[in-house]
């Protein structure tokens, strides 16, 4: 079987030129995911992070969601901290308490009711584009990015049957991990490495079943088979929830797995989901906040434990950041030259050129 190309140099991992392009081409320049939709009630806002820039997320009354910088018109203070969260129906700078609606608007402006000029439609907050989708929140930086439904293409369809905005976390661990984003993203998409890394994830599933999707949209994916006598991942194999409805016969049996460029991924489960969203803090370390989602019922359910499912992925997750950790270190070499990529790795193949031919065009190109 043919070699299927080769991976990125190691400046592109290495170097903070590099990263700093990337921040605003890669991820200012398209949508990246920054928070689940549901974190956010009516009347509510937060504090969250897109790339390099701060962003304040508010939903009004009516349930309309914003996006802004997270940066006061008057002197910049930043508007909530980052991770932070409050409820009302303004927003107040904590600075010089100037007042803004949950819709951008400048409401008040203590002591400048009387200055000459001073004009409060002048000084809403500048927006960022923003939308949801199965779940999630996005933001566009950049402002010209395709319509998020056809960035995500045919992913939609593919996830459809797992109800994704409908279900709600029952766990969230975080971690830092010290390596590049995107060898974080390539090892996800590849189980090559598993019969030598996760000899707990080949006992529930084969590491060469299934297969990777053509897709039509910024994602790549593909899936895995569960081995007779599991029924999801977990270390024994057995389930702690139930099935999700959606799902038909074939689906039982199966893992999706699947990358929304540049930082969402997807595992999608027969009986809950574990999405990893991904922060690049610079060029040698990354941010990834995991949430294993379960539908409201199984989690409110008397008893139900998530750890079946948390205890599985958090021991394959930390296999993984030694890994990826341990590539970041030998990209360091001077006689590093990236080798070719094999027949199951032709998910990273798709990933790395998607990379590549925004790294020649100056944007992420249309699939």
């Amino acid at each position: 079987m043919a070699l299927d190309g080769r991976g990125l140099p190691a400046a592109a991992y290495r170097s903070a030129a590099v990263f700093e392009w990337e921040q605003e081409h890669l991820l200012g320049g398209t949508w990246q995911c920054v928070a689940r939709a549901s974190a956010l009630g009516p009347e509510e806002r937060c504090g969250v992070e897109a790339g390099a820039e701060g962003i304040l997320l508010t939903r009004d009354r009516d349930g309309v969601p914003h996006a802004f910088h997270n940066t006061c018109r008057h002197r910049g203070h930043e508007l909530v901290e980052p991770g932070g969260r409050a409820r009302g129906a303004v927003v107040r700078c904590p600075y010089h308490a100037w007042v803004y609606g949950l819709d951008g608007r400048l409401v008040a402006a203590p002591h400048f009711g009387a200055v000459p000029g001073f004009d409060r439609a002048a000084h809403s907050l500048h927006p960022v584009r923003a939308a949801e989708w199965e779940g999630w929140t996005f933001v566009d930086l950049s402002g010209d990015a395709p319509a998020l439904a056809a960035y995500a293409g045919d992913l939609t369809g593919e996830v459809a049957a797992y109800g994704l905005d409908g279900l709600t976390a029952a766990a969230t661990l975080e971690y830092l991990v010290a390596a590049n984003w995107k060898l974080v993203v390539e090892n996800y998409h590849e189980c090559y490495h598993c019969p030598t890394v996760h000899p707990e994830l080949c006992r529930v599933s084969p590491p060469d079943s299934g297969a990777n999707f053509r897709p039509a949209g910024a994602w790549v994916g593909g899936t895995m088979r569960l081995r007779a006598g599991a029924d999801t991942m977990s270390l024994d194999g057995r389930s702690g929830g139930l099935p999700l409805p959606g799902l038909d016969g074939p689906r039982r049996r199966q893992v999706l797995y699947a990358g929304l460029f540049p930082n969402l991924l997807i595992s999608a489960h027969p009986d809950y989901v574990l999405t990893h969203r991904l922060h690049p803090v610079d060029a040698g370390h990354t941010r990834i906040v995991c949430d294993w989602l379960f539908p409201p019922e199984v989690a409110a359910a008397s008893g139900f434990d998530p750890s079946y499912a948390v205890d599985f992925w958090d021991l394959t997750n930390r296999q993984d950041w030694r890994a990826c950790e341990s590539v970041q270190r030998g990209m360091a070499s001077r006689r590093h030259v990236p080798g070719p990529l094999g027949p199951g790795e032709g998910a990273v193949r798709d990933f790395v050129s998607l990379v590549a031919r925004a790294y020649l065009t100056g944007r992420l190109p249309g699939r």
